[in-house]
């Protein structure tokens, strides 16, 4: 399995950039993983480095898009 590692930057299979920020558990579960990301970016409709979660199996999982299949997020190396 994949590693997260924190404050490293990753990129949304949609081309946008993020930090990781943090991993924590859910308090009501705490069996569940969450990553806590920074957007890289300004939206238009968030505002500047919005922070968002998910789950880690989610932040981990493979997307198919028109017959391909990549990975949500992909660690960007320097």
């Amino acid at each position: 399995m994949r590693e997260i590692k924190v404050g490293a930057k990753y990129k949304h299979y949609k081309g946008n950039l993020y930090e990781v920020v943090a991993v924590a558990r859910d308090s009501g579960n705490p069996q569940k993983e969450l990553v806590a990301y920074k957007a890289l970016y300004a939206s238009p409709e968030f505002g500047k480095n919005q922070v968002w979660v998910r789950s880690k199996e989610e932040f981990l999982a493979e997307v198919a898009k028109n017959g391909k299949t990549f990975l949500r997020f992909e660690e960007v190396l320097d």
